[in-house]
């Protein structure tokens, strides 16, 4: 089979590319470059050189290709629409539905290839001709949350090399290769933004809008530097914490108000972030709506949390609400919900838009 790999200069696309090879695939590597700057905050240049040692060492071709008008267009205008919301936004879900498995896919075809294939920590299963997705065996590196927007005709056509072997194998693997990347640290966060500051390089694209901080009895405590820069939960950057009055503890944001430009917090216990229920849309079932319209599963709300248990309600074909079996603490609209059986195979995932406590009050 001739298999076209994106990679990406880092570990686990690299040995994903050489076990292809190893089973004897005809494999084609692809560099995506999906962001663009003059200032290089993207390290695209510095992991494109790591893609060219890797490429050689393994022995298959290579190539860039520039997506970045794709990802602007698809991915980051999105981003920044969400923010303008007082949102928080999960780009790299988007990232994967819209470029590597979008155009990435359609380029893939294009040279021949019969199947794509990324160094993602997921599993995919084919059942009675249906493609579901599930989590990789290694448990602390499964990615399956960031691939929840994928459909058919995406799941169809990528393979997962990485979906049985955990991450200690894969660095084995490069060093007994001698990969220049056997060591690299993993890339976190966001691309486009890089090591750079996140308030500084939001601040390019939308206006900040300064205003009050106001404690719940409608103290003031400070000034917020625009409502974009800041999300539930969040303790760390609101400089209000030499307060006098205060209690001691750290404060925290409880609210968001868009429309008068306020910002509250609390001090210490931090009940009011917690929330019984929540409502989803813009689901994404894999590979199809349930036929039941209620159903227990479990659930994550983001990447790093363990499986919730939750009481699913199908409200129409897009649009769900998730029951939780406990509170959960700072549920934040923009992430997405998705949701897994007891086996781990993914049903999907749809954007969280608001939590509600028992009473259906809303909390976010």
């Amino acid at each position: 089979m001739r298999i076209v790999v994106g990679i990406s200069g880092g570990v686990d696309s690299s040995v994903a590319a050489y076990l292809l090879k190893e089973q004897g695939h005809d494999v084609i590597g692809f560099f995506m470059v999906n962001w663009q700057e003059k200032d290089g905050s993207c390290t695209a240049e510095e992991d494109y050189e790591d893609v060219k040692r890797v490429c050689n060492k393994i022995g298959i071709p290579y190539f860039s290709v520039n997506y970045s008008k794709e990802y602007y267009d698809r991915v980051f205008k999105h981003f920044l629409e969400e923010y303008e919301k007082g949102r928080t936004p999960n780009p790299d879900v988007l990232c994967n539905r819209e470029v590597k498995f979008g155009p990435f896919l359609e380029q893939a075809k294009k040279l021949g290839a019969d199947m794509i294939a990324t160094g993602h920590y997921a599993k995919k299963i084919e059942k009675n001709g249906l493609y579901y997705l599930a989590k990789a065996d290694d448990l602390n590196k499964d990615q399956s949350y960031f691939l929840n927007q994928l459909n058919q005709e995406q799941l169809k056509s990528v393979l997962f090399p990485l979906e049985n072997i955990d991450k200690p194998t894969v660095r084995k693997i490069a060093h007994k290769l001698d990969l220049v990347n056997a060591d690299k640290k993993d890339s976190t966060g966001i691309c486009f933004i890089g090591e750079r500051n996140f308030k500084n390089f939001l601040m390019n694209y939308l206006p900040a809008k300064k205003g009050k901080i106001l404690s719940l009895n409608g103290e003031i405590v400070g000034e917020h530097d625009g409502l974009m820069y800041y999300t539930l939960g969040q303790r760390r950057g609101l400089n209000i914490g030499g307060k006098k009055g205060g209690n001691g503890e750290r404060w925290f944001v409880v609210k968001k108000d868009l429309k008068n430009n306020i910002l509250y917090v609390s001090q210490g216990e931090d009940s009011l972030l917690f929330s019984n229920y929540l409502l989803a849309s813009e689901m994404n079932w894999i590979p199809a709506i349930p036929k039941e319209k209620e159903f227990d599963c479990f659930a994550k709300f983001r990447y790093r949390q363990s499986d919730q248990k939750v009481h699913v309600i199908v409200l129409d074909d897009r649009n769900i609400k998730v029951i939780f079996e406990n509170k959960q603490r700072a549920i934040t609209p923009g992430q997405y919900v998705v949701l897994y059986d007891t086996n781990g195979i993914c049903y999907g995932g749809g954007v969280i838009d608001k939590s509600f406590d028992i009473n259906g009050n809303q909390i976010s």
